[in-house]
């Protein structure tokens, strides 16, 4: 999540003014054309270095298992997720790395976050960017991706693998679905293959807020016939990772409800995928709540009269689906910086706990901006008694 919603509704009218220079910066008009399938080249099934050659070792758990072991986590924002109108299918992986952050991450930066309690990383990428006319992946692209998750790894971190930003080829309208449900399988399908021997610590969460932009019931769950089409991405995508060898056949998978809303009507809207692997699936949402403290700016200076809120989308998520069997990571979560000070601590450490109360995790945002908590360049951070606070709800300290 980059900007305030009303900022990301600015981006997009803007964004369509622009002229398009590259293939895929124009991408979006062809994808409504029917896509023949069968003439598609056969996608690559070989693992490109540094990802593992052989199988690693398994050691068999349940989403639930999993989930409970998850600390807190936090996200690689704004870094692979990066894009704009001048990235096309020749853009360097760096520019594209550091588009939004000035930054190359590097080995420090993961093992500074691991040092300071987080055992998960959730590491959001976005593809559309460089795929070629035929929807595959440039092979330096998912090679540095592979390289960061391969850090995360060598520090026994939780890592959650997806696709971000990518609402440009993966469409929900009845229009659209049909081409989309075609890419959405080619590209999940050489997402599994790469990382198809990783051990069972690394997590593919399928989309990351997946909305139409723009429409009416973007932030509110999304309307009936959206949310079935985002359903039916969802088989296509247990369905591609189970039949691609390796450590997938047992892999666990996440799913969001539309928009990742929390919103009653989205969770409503969400049916859990059928999966020849039972116990398998977790569900993740984002809450920055409340919505005025933490997302808006200036918005609230305040939270603890809106304790409510906090306390009633968790107990709903919990109510939903962990007691039924499927448990919730809350995916994205935090408050802006211009909050820091006492009062954002104390909402940190509240939300967490009340979130670990239900048995489940929080995975912080930080893009390097205005919810940055590590600044990358230093290997520091932003506000230890934030950190601490996060830390105190999470348990660690």
């Amino acid at each position: 999540m980059l900007f305030s919603r009303i900022c990301k509704r600015f981006f997009v009218i803007t964004f369509s003014l622009v002229i398009c220079f590259s293939f895929f910066a124009c991408r979006e008009t062809p994808l409504d054309d029917p896509i023949d399938e069968e003439n598609l080249p056969a996608l690559r099934d070989y693992v490109i270095e540094p990802g593992h050659q052989s199988i690693q070792t398994w050691t068999d758990t349940t989403a639930a298992n999993l989930t409970s072991n998850i600390k807190i986590g936090w996200n690689l924002g704004n870094t692979f997720d990066a894009h704009n109108s001048n990235d096309n299918i020749n853009t360097p992986v760096l520019t594209l790395e550091t588009r939004w952050v000035n930054h190359r991450t590097t080995e420090e930066n993961i093992s500074t976050i691991k040092n300071a309690g987080f055992n998960a990383i959730r590491i959001p990428v976005t593809w559309f960017k460089v795929l070629d006319e035929n929807y595959i992946i440039r092979e330096d692209w998912i090679a540095r991706v592979t390289e960061v998750v391969n850090w995360a790894e060598a520090n026994d971190m939780y890592i959650i693998l997806n696709t971000h930003h990518d609402e440009r080829i993966f469409k929900f309208t009845n229009s659209s679905v049909n081409n989309s449900l075609i890419v959405f399988k080619r590209v999940w399908s050489q997402i599994a293959v790469q990382f198809r021997n990783y051990n069972e610590k690394l997590i593919f969460e399928a989309l990351n807020e997946p909305r139409t932009i723009g429409s009416s019931y973007e932030w509110q769950g999304g309307e009936y016939s959206e949310q079935r089409n985002l359903n039916r991405h969802y088989q296509v995508f247990v369905d591609t990772v189970r039949a691609s060898g390796g450590n997938n056949d047992k892999r666990i998978l996440m799913v969001n409800t539309y928009g990742a809303s929390a919103e009653q009507n989205a969770m409503n809207g969400l049916v859990i995928p059928v999966d020849p692997v039972p116990n398998k699936i977790i569900v993740s949402i984002h809450a920055y709540t409340p919505f005025l403290y933490a997302h808006e700016y200036p918005g609230d200076n305040a939270w603890s009269h809106n304790r409510s809120q906090i306390t009633s989308i968790m107990t709903l998520a919990y109510n939903t689906y962990v007691r039924n069997g499927f448990p919730v990571i809350i995916g994205e979560f935090g408050a802006r910086r211009e909050k820091d000070g006492p009062i954002r601590d104390a909402w940190a450490e509240f939300y967490v706990d009340e979130a670990r109360k239900r048995n489940i995790p929080c995975i912080v945002w930080d893009d390097g901006g205005r919810f940055r908590l590590l600044l990358r360049t230093t290997n520091t951070f932003d506000s230890d008694t934030y950190l601490d606070a996060m830390m105190r709800g999470a348990g660690v300290r």
